[in-house]
């Protein structure tokens, strides 16, 4: 089996999304909404269902649970861009209720993604076929065992060849004084920090994002880039010092799940083919703009 260039580890679960409310209801009270989808999901989930959307090849390497669940999710990914890790667990479940505008919250079941080991994950991680191969870690931070093997995991994917890049997503536990520290670490460690604003805010401990952003790249090394996906913002990323960003076209948002993952879907992949770094940022946004405003979800024009 061939190699592919763009490798995807990290959350796969199942996403059932529902919406539109308007403000939270009240405990004990029934509300119908106008819409819900099951879907395959997760930060690595989409990522990887962003790039079979654009038809770019890739590996994902994530694990699934023993059940039914398990296996109608797996069902959704091309089975050849695919490595699958079966845990002695059911599998995981996030509901996500979308409010008006588009923003969501995400109410989650532990599942597989608690019992997921990272030495299933080193067992499987090939050698990068090329110079220009990268590897996404997402989702970390619903998972236990990666949470503490994350560091191990980037040195072993820079030992193998592979550019790296992260998005661990938000601590269940909020921006703790130990989440900061093993997130520090992570982004001394990765090529690519892929974060959003409120990442930003949260690590740079400042709610200013331009003074969290700038207090954040301080504390990364010569060629490390910050990535900073600003919804309809667009994106921006900084690299020694110096800046690009990318702005976002104007679109009816029906949702933003996964808004985040497809960037990271097409940013990568337009560095692997060469893009430069603006160029990159602007496929990022084109293809998540594209997909927020999409129902059933398109990738491409």
């Amino acid at each position: 089996m061939s190699v592919s260039p763009l490798l995807i580890l990290g959350n796969v679960n199942v996403d059932l999304v529902m919406g539109e409310v308007d403000g939270w209801p009240a405990i004990g009270t029934e509300v119908v909404v106008p819409r819900s989808e099951m879907r395959p999901g997760g930060s690595a989930g989409n990522t990887a269902l962003a790039l079979s959307g654009m038809g770019i090849a890739h590996r994902l390497l994530a694990s699934v649970g023993n059940d039914a669940m398990g296996s109608w999710l797996a069902g959704y990914f091309d089975e050849a861009c695919s490595t699958w890790v079966i845990d002695d667990s059911d599998t995981t479940i996030s509901v996500g209720i979308v409010h008006k505008g588009g923003d969501r919250v995400f109410f989650t079941a532990p599942g597989h993604l608690h019992h997921a080991r990272l030495e299933d994950l080193l067992a499987h991680i090939p050698a990068a076929p090329t110079a220009s191969s990268f590897a996404c870690i997402s989702g970390g931070f619903l998972m236990p065992s990666l949470i503490e093997g994350t560091s191990e995991l980037l040195r072993l994917l820079k030992q193998r060849g592979w550019q790296t890049a992260i998005d661990p997503g938000w601590p269940p536990e909020g921006w703790t004084e130990a989440n900061k520290k093993r997130s520090l670490e992570w982004l001394s460690l990765t090529d690519y920090a892929l974060l959003n604003a409120e990442e930003v805010k949260g690590l740079g401990e400042n709610e200013n994002l331009d003074t969290a952003a700038v207090t954040l790249s301080g504390r990364l090394g010569a060629g490390q880039t910050l990535v900073i996906k600003n919804g309809p913002e667009g994106a921006t990323a900084i690299r020694d010092g110096k800046s690009v960003s990318a702005k976002a076209p104007p679109v009816t948002v029906i949702d933003t799940v996964g808004a985040g993952d497809t960037f990271n879907a097409a940013f990568l992949a337009g560095l692997s083919l060469g893009d430069s770094l603006q160029g990159a940022l602007e496929r990022g946004v084109r293809a998540a703009s594209l997909a927020i405003s999409t129902f059933p979800r398109r990738y491409t024009a």
